[in-house]
C-alpha cells in the first residue's frame, strides 16, 4: 500500500532543496492553487499518484461519473436522470466495449491499472473525505475508466442524447453557444520575442464531466504540464519544454442517423428482411424508500449501430465514430513525450481520438492546424445531407471506413504566421486562406464564421508583433464584433422614427466602451437588445459571405424591427435594474459558495473572445455557469513561460479551500504564472505527499 505521508511546509522545503530531478521517491508538491506537481520515479506511480491526485481534489465527483460510465446511476442514486443516463449509455453499449477495449491495451494497460489503483487507494486512505452516498462506486475498475472515457468523448461530445436532431446539430455547427473553445498559434515571424506562442482556451461548462484538472507530470519518461477532464489519465492539453498543443471542438460529423423500413419483425436491407440483434438488459432503480425496482431495456441493433427510436413502420439507428479505437489515451502519452512536430504528428496520426481541432506550436518555431479525429469516407452526399437522416435500407449509404490523418484538413506554418479557431470550420483558420474547401469532400465541414471567430482573427490581424503580455491581454478581451458591426446600423434604423425610448438607449450604447467589463454600462442594454432581434427573427440585410467574411453579415434588412427591439430591450433593461445604463458586473456575477463577484465576459454569439455563459437567477442577476475555463498561454523560450487560470479553481470538493479560490483572479481579469521547474515550485509549496510503494 502507498500511504500519504504530509510534510509541514519548512521541512518540505529542506527536503525539496537537495531531491534529484528523478527522485527515488515520488511526490506530490500541492502548490498554493491546489495544483498538484507530480515527480515520480517511474511511470507506473507517476499514474498511481495521477489517481490519488485527482480523487483528493475531485473524489465526489469522480466517483458520480464512474457510477454513470457504467451505467449503474439509476441504481446507485435513483432519479429520472440518472435512469436515462444509464438507458443512453447501455444503448450505445459502453460499459461492455470498455471491457473489450481494456484487452486490447498494450502497453498502456499497466499505466490505467495503476492510475485505478491510485484512486481506489485514496479513497480507502481517506473515507472521510468522500461522500457517503458516493462510496457505493468503489473500487474503481481500469475499465470503469475506459467506459468513462466513451461516455464523455464518443457519447456526449461526439453525439448526446440532447442532440440527436439533424435541425439542432446544424444550428449548433452555426454557433449556437454549445462545448466550445478558443485557440490561438502565433509563429516567431508575428511574435515580438522571435519565439512562438501557443494559446489554450476550453469553454465547457462550469462543473460534471466537463470539470477540468490541472496538473503537471514529471518521470524519467515525461515532463509535461497541463490540464486534463476529471477522469482522464492523461493530459488531454499540455505543454513540454518543446512544445505544446490545445484542442477546439470542430465542425465534426462524427455520428450519422439512418431511418429504417421495419418489415416482419427486422428492417429492410438490400431487398431483404434483416432481423436485428436484439438485447435485454435490467436496469436496477432506487426508489425513494431505498428499496430497488427493476425495469427492463431492449437494446435492438442493425447494421449500422443501436436503434434510438421506432414509430409506425420506422426506425432511427445511429452511426458512431471510433467505437473501435481503444487506443486514445497511449497516443496521447506520447503526444505529451514528442520533442518536435515529426514526432507529435507520428503520434497524432494514430486517429485514436474521435473529434477535435489540434493547434500546435514548438520551439523550433513550427505551428499546425489539423482538423482531427474520426471523419467517415462517406460514399455520397454534403454537409446539409448527412445532417439529416439518410436512407437505412440499402448498403450504398453505409460507411464502413473513416479518412486518413494526411486526408484531414490541416496548415503547417502559414504565410500569414498565425492560425486561430474559435470553433468556426477550418477553412477560415488564417488569412490568406491556408486550407480549401474545394480540396476536401462537401461532407467534411459547413462553411461560415461567426463573429468570434471574426474578433479571434481580427485581433491576430492586426498586430504583427505580439509580445506575451499582448496576447495575455487578447485572451481577456471582451470587446464585442457584434457591437462593432451592427451599432450604426441600429442608428441608421431610427433615422425616419419618432421613437424617443429608443433613442435613449441608442445614446446610451453609442456612449458605451462596447466591452463586457465589469464596469461596462451599455452592455447589459446592448445584450438584451441583440436578444429582442433575435426572438423577432430580424435578419441581417446582407447574410455571411466566403468573399468577405470579415465584414459579413451587416445591415438590418428591416429598420422598423430593430426600432422595436431596441424599444423592448431598453423598458425591460429599466424595468429590471433601473437605469439604461446599470454597468455589466452589477448584473453578471460570479458566484460559488460564498464568493459573488462582478464578472466580465460573455456569450460567444456576441463576438466576445472572453467566453462566459450565464443562468439567470431568482434576483434578476445571472451567474457563469460556463465558458472560459482552463486557461493556458505559453511562449516557446528557453525555458517555456506560461501562465494559466482555473476559473473555478482546481478543486470541486466542498471542503477544499480551492473550489473557487481563483474566481477572484477571473473576476480581475488576471491569471497567475505557471511553476514548472522544481527551484520555482519550492516557493509555493502548501504540502507535499509521498508515495511510499509497499515500503
Amino acid at each position: 500500500m502507498r500511504d500519504r505521508i504530509r510534510i509541514p511546509l519548512v521541512v518540505a522545503l529542506l527536503v525539496t532543496a537537495c531531491a534529484p530531478s528523478a527522485p527515488e521517491q515520488t511526490e506530490i508538491l500541492w502548490d498554493e492553487w491546489g495544483v498538484p506537481h507530480i515527480f515520480a520515479h517511474d511511470s507506473e506511480t507517476l499514474f498511481y499518484a495521477l489517481g490519488w491526485a485527482q480523487t483528493r481534489a475531485h473524489g465526489d465527483l469522480l466517483l458520480e461519473l464512474i457510477g454513470k460510465a457504467r451505467g449503474r446511476a439509476a441504481e446507485y442514486w435513483g432519479g429520472q436522470a440518472n435512469l436515462d443516463s444509464d438507458r443512453w449509455i447501455r444503448t450505445m453499449g459502453a460499459p461492455a466495449r470498455a471491457a473489450e477495449w481494456y484487452a486490447a491495451q498494450g502497453d498502456f494497460k499497466a499505466h490505467l491499472d495503476a492510475f485505478a489503483e491510485g484512486i481506489n487507494a485514496y479513497a480507502r486512505a481517506h473515507p472521510e473525505e468522500i461522500a457517503d452516498d458516493k462510496e457505493i462506486v468503489l473500487p474503481v475498475t481500469p475499465e470503469d475508466v475506459l467506459a468513462h472515457y466513451q461516455r464523455l468523448l464518443h457519447f456526449t461530445f461526439v453525439v448526446s442524447p440532447r442532440e440527436l436532431t439533424s435541425l439542432d446539430r446544424y444550428l449548433e455547427a452555426t454557433g449556437s453557444e454549445t462545448a466550445g473553445s478558443n485557440a490561438w498559434a502565433i509563429a516567431p515571424e508575428r511574435s515580438a520575442s522571435g519565439n512562438t506562442i501557443l494559446v489554450a482556451n476550453p469553454h465547457l461548462p462550469w462543473g460534471d464531466l466537463f470539470t477540468w484538472f490541472e496538473v503537471q507530470l514529471t518521470s524519467p519518461e515525461i515532463d509535461a504540464y497541463g490540464a486534463t477532464l476529471v477522469g482522464g489519465p492523461f493530459h488531454g492539453i499540455a505543454f513540454n519544454d518543446h512544445l505544446g498543443w490545445t484542442h477546439t471542438v470542430n465542425t465534426h460529423d462524427g455520428y450519422d442517423l439512418y431511418e429504417l423500413t421495419l418489415a416482419e419483425g427486422g428492417y429492410l436491407w438490400d431487398g431483404e428482411v434483416r432481423p436485428f440483434d436484439t438485447e435485454e438488459q435490467t436496469i436496477q432503480v432506487r426508489q425513494p424508500d431505498g428499496s430497488l425496482a427493476e425495469e427492463t431495456l431492449t437494446i435492438k441493433r442493425s447494421v449500422h449501430g443501436p436503434v434510438l427510436s421506432e414509430s409506425g413502420d420506422r426506425a432511427i439507428a445511429i452511426r458512431v465514430v471510433g467505437l473501435d479505437a481503444a487506443g486514445a489515451f497511449e497516443q496521447y502519452w506520447d503526444m505529451a513525450r514528442a520533442t518536435n512536430l515529426d514526432e507529435f504528428r507520428a503520434a497524432q496520426s494514430r486517429l485514436q481520438m474521435p473529434m477535435f481541432t489540434t493547434m500546435y506550436a514548438d520551439r523550433d518555431g513550427r505551428i499546425m492546424h489539423h482538423f482531427g479525429g474520426e471523419t467517415p469516407l462517406r460514399p455520397q452526399g454534403d454537409w446539409k445531407t448527412w445532417a439529416q437522416p439518410v436512407p437505412g435500407d440499402s448498403s450504398e449509404w453505409l460507411w464502413t471506413e473513416v479518412h486518413d490523418y494526411d486526408e484531414l484538413p490541416a496548415a503547417i506554418d502559414p504565410q500569414s504566421g498565425w492560425l486561430q479557431n474559435a470553433n468556426d470550420p477550418p477553412w477560415t483558420t488564417t488569412f490568406p486562406a491556408a486550407m480549401s474547401p474545394y480540396d476536401h469532400p462537401p461532407y467534411m465541414a459547413p462553411r461560415f464564421m461567426h463573429f468570434r471567430a471574426q474578433r479571434s482573427a481580427r485581433m491576430l490581424m492586426e498586430d504583427d508583433s505580439i509580445d506575451f503580455d499582448e496576447a495575455v491581454a487578447y485572451k481577456l478581451s471582451t470587446r464585442m464584433e457584434l457591437a462593432d458591426r451592427i451599432l450604426d446600423d441600429a442608428e441608421l434604423a431610427l433615422e425616419g422614427f419618432y421613437a424617443e425610448t429608443a433613442r435613449s438607449a441608442l445614446r446610451v450604447l453609442k456612449e458605451w466602451d462596447r466591452l463586457a467589463d465589469a464596469d461596462s454600462r451599455g452592455a447589459v442594454l446592448f445584450q438584451h437588445f441583440v436578444r429582442e432581434l433575435r426572438e423577432a427573427g430580424v435578419a441581417f440585410a446582407e447574410p455571411w459571405s466566403e468573399e468577405e467574411p470579415m465584414t459579413t453579415p451587416d445591415g438590418f434588412a428591416d429598420p422598423k424591427a430593430v426600432v422595436s427591439a431596441l424599444t423592448h430591450a431598453a423598458a425591460t433593461v429599466y424595468e429590471d435594474y433601473g437605469a439604461l445604463d446599470v454597468a455589466w458586473g452589477d448584473v453578471y456575477r460570479l458566484r460559488q459558495g460564498d464568493r459573488d463577484l462582478p464578472a466580465n465576459g460573455g456569450p460567444g454569439d456576441l463576438g466576445i473572445f472572453r467566453v462566459v455563459w450565464f443562468q439567470e437567477a431568482e434576483d434578476k442577476r445571472r451567474v457563469a455557469a460556463g465558458g472560459d475555463s482552463w486557461v493556458g498561454i505559453v511562449e516557446f523560450s528557453d525555458p517555456p513561460r506560461a501562465v494559466a487560470l482555473m476559473s473555478y479553481g482546481n478543486s470541486s470538493q466542498p471542503d477544499s479551500p480551492h473550489n473557487g479560490d481563483q474566481l477572484e483572479l477571473f473576476s480581475r481579469k488576471e491569471m497567475r504564472p505557471v511553476w514548472r521547474v522544481r527551484s520555482e515550485i519550492e516557493a509555493h509549496i502548501k504540502e507535499i505527499e509521498v508515495m511510499d510503494r509497499g515500503r
